[in-house]
């Protein structure tokens, strides 16, 4: 239960704050909005204020803001998305992403504050102003298959101790398990607030990049700052993160790679349960990156997606007439249906994946 409400409460405020971006901009811009609406049809409640109406839909996988004649409609309207400036609908379709992005920011914020997980390197120089705090083995990342996957074992695990003896090295972990190879390991981990032991057996001949028993391991210890520095260290880990997660589509997208780390909603409700086990600031400190993704996927230049709409936008002012709205409409479509049925193959896929 406590895994639904923190998934909800995730899911709103990604999309909450992405569309209120796309909101608030065009009402300053003097758009007529008509509706804003949390998930998608049918409508379970709605309560208009004002012109706009507030709605709360069945299915809750996104979100959206009508906006009168953002499909290219409704000319005689002199508030109409159509009618208004290109620099007023340029930043009306990419406030969503921008939105997202300063979610990112305020989440790393706070967690900076509180003390974000960073991994310890031997001989590591603690930033400026900053504080480490702590320092435990912790499970970075499970090979899928391994002994440690079948197991149970999770990443964020903490190790306390292997077959009894208490461990506070990585290299001691890897030279036991090593040593152990063939036989039975009884680790005791700990996750969240409890302690559970797990029976491991290392592999003798592991496949080529994977350890004995399938983990990366590292020593990882509470990274915090004063408060009125951590919005500054939030905004150069905010970058980082759209930096790197837009890299990551880039080789995804254009050369193949981690296409089978993709999941949708149900891997997401899958990792939401295991930082939830682990603790508020991992809840944070994953939102922050789930808020980054949407930001970055948006942008894209796919019909239906906000990127799409600036790219027919682009293309209504590199002509200098406006698009023809039916084959604009056709496209964007055409578009959110490839969509999704690209989330009902990936939904599919992670179900498979919990089996």
């Amino acid at each position: 239960m406590l895994t639904i409400i923190v998934f909800i409460l995730i899911l709103a405020a990604l999309v909450l704050f992405h569309e209120f971006g796309h909101f608030i901009i065009a009402k300053k811009s003097g758009m007529q909005v008509d509706e804003f609406g949390f998930g998608f049809p049918p409508r379970i409640w709605g309560k208009k204020i004002g012109e706009t109406t507030y709605t709360l839909n069945a299915i809750p996988l996104g979100g959206f803001v009508k906006i009168a004649g953002e499909n290219n409609d409704g000319d005689e309207n002199p508030r109409s998305f159509i009618n208004k400036s290109f620099t007023a609908r340029l930043f009306t379709l990419i406030a969503g992403v921008i939105m997202n992005f300063v979610l990112a920011w305020i989440l790393f914020s706070i967690g900076f504050t509180i003390g974000l997980p960073t991994v310890i390197e031997q001989g590591q120089t603690v930033p400026a102003h900053g504080t480490i705090r702590g320092g435990s083995i912790s499970i970075l990342q499970i090979d899928p298959n391994s002994p440690a996957a079948k197991a149970g074992i999770t990443e964020g695990d903490v190790i306390i101790s292997l077959d009894g003896h208490p461990v506070n090295d990585v290299n001691q972990v890897i030279d036991y398990i090593k040593s152990k190879a063939g036989s039975s390991v009884d680790f005791q981990m700990k996750r969240g607030n409890t302690n559970e032991d797990f029976k491991v057996t290392p592999r003798q001949n592991p496949p080529p990049g994977e350890g004995a028993v399938g983990i990366a391991l590292g020593n990882v210890g509470r990274l915090s700052f004063p408060f009125y520095i951590a919005p500054i260290m939030a905004l150069k880990a905010t970058w980082q993160v759209i930096v790197g997660t837009a890299s990551g589509f880039y080789h995804l997208i254009f050369q193949g790679q981690g296409v089978s780390s993709l999941g949708g909603p149900v891997k997401i409700a899958k990792l939401t349960g295991q930082v939830t086990q682990l603790g508020l600031v991992y809840i944070l400190q994953f939102a922050a990156f789930l808020s980054v993704n949407l930001g970055i996927l948006n942008i894209m230049p796919f019909p239906a997606l906000d990127g799409g709409r600036v790219l027919f936008l682009i293309i209504e002012k590199v002509r200098g007439k406006r698009n023809n709205s039916k084959i604009e409409s056709w496209f964007n479509t055409i578009g959110f249906a490839l969509l999704m049925v690209l989330v009902l193959i990936i939904t599919v896929k992670d179900i498979r994946g919990l089996f």
